[in-house]
């Protein structure tokens, strides 16, 4: 299968080309920028196109002859629509590694158009949402009727440009969980607990992590909330947020942020990627109040984003599934995070 990394150019997307290609996996580069596409493909010896998503006609063209697209451009808010719809026109498997709920909820209402095509949808094939996604499945099959689920991560990693700048965004848009099968939009910082990831009892707060969406296509559980840790003084600075939230979200505003992390945040080093951990954890809970508790240790965010994205790459390579919406999980297995590099044992309470 000829398959294609769209946003090759951009921090992740240029991790995962480099992956591949130390594998003798030999993917097409592509996406907007002319001379950062060849510099990349020159050096890596890779096949390289150069294509907007304005226009469905040079979208269609640029997909000729590909089976699989593993989308890397964000912000995918504005990116994942048109290459999905060019992905199910062209009958090409779409994956990509959005965190962002609205664009998870999107795919999966495509999943009748996909399985007519005969393709895989399968969006958060990387940290957003591999780990969580199969801890959620895991304590599914260890509580089958939990109503209640409770998932994070505690993560030392820097943002990558493109997910500061989604980070951005959010922070406009307010928190998100799931409320008897329902998202529902809640403050920042909506709910604090505290949690043990694995790496000790911390407080920790809420955030409008893709989970709420993909953990229910995953499980079925009617309640879902994301955390992670935050300090006093960063859950009172999220709960600040919500009062100027109008003012994050207007344009002039949001084009001042992002072009200043354009300009200043470089993405974590291969040290740091080698080196940070990150801890995941879940809780389940039926009705009665029982609790079933799942931590993994895994690999640095960035890390598991190759890894999982060209394991999920490989999968369809290999298998030949139904067409149709997928979770990660439900795509490749809950012990998917768990086949990873530098993925430990999940242990389950």
């Amino acid at each position: 299968m000829k398959w294609m990394i769209y946003g090759a150019n951009g921090y992740t997307g240029e991790l995962i080309a480099r992956e591949a290609v130390q594998r003798g996996i030999r993917p097409v580069l592509a996406g907007r920028r002319a001379d950062q596409l060849a510099a990349l493909g020159a050096e890596l010896q890779l096949e390289h196109r150069v294509f907007g998503l304005d226009d469905a006609a040079t979208l269609a063209r640029g997909l000729d002859g590909i089976g699989l697209v593993l989308h890397c451009a964000g912000p995918f808010s504005a990116t994942s629509a048109p290459m999905l719809e060019a992905c199910l026109q062209a009958k090409a498997h779409y994956l990509d590694i959005t965190g962002e709920i609205s664009v998870f909820e999107h795919a999966h209402r495509q999943h009748e158009r996909a399985a007519a095509a005969g393709v895989v949808v399968c969006p958060g094939v990387g940290f957003d949402v591999i780990p969580t996604d199969c801890v959620a499945a895991a304590l599914k099959a260890a509580l089958p009727d939990a109503t209640h689920l409770a998932l994070g991560f505690d993560s030392r990693s820097g943002f990558s440009p493109g997910t500061a700048k989604t980070s951005v965004e959010g922070l406009a848009q307010g928190g998100k969980v799931r409320e008897n099968g329902i998202i529902r939009a809640v403050p920042l910082a909506y709910h604090v607990r505290r949690i043990d990831f694995g790496d000790g009892e911390k407080l920790a707060m809420t955030i409008p992590w893709g989970d709420v969406c993909t953990a229910y296509f995953s499980t079925g559980i009617p309640n879902i909330e994301v955390f992670i840790p935050g300090s006093p003084a960063m859950i009172a600075n999220a709960r600040r947020a919500n009062y100027v939230r109008w003012f994050l979200g207007l344009p002039p505003v949001q084009r001042f942020l992002k072009n200043r992390i354009g300009k200043t945040v470089k993405g974590p080093n291969a040290q740091q990627r080698e080196t940070l951990a990150t801890y995941v954890w879940g809780e389940a809970r039926n009705a009665a109040g029982q609790t079933r508790t799942a931590r993994i240790k895994v690999a640095n965010g960035y890390a598991l984003t190759i890894t999982g994205a060209l394991a999920v790459v490989d999968f369809l390579t290999q298998n030949r599934p139904a067409g149709g919406a997928y979770t990660p999980s439900k795509l490749c297995g809950a012990d998917l995070v768990s086949r990873l590099p530098g993925s430990g044992p999940m242990g389950i309470r």
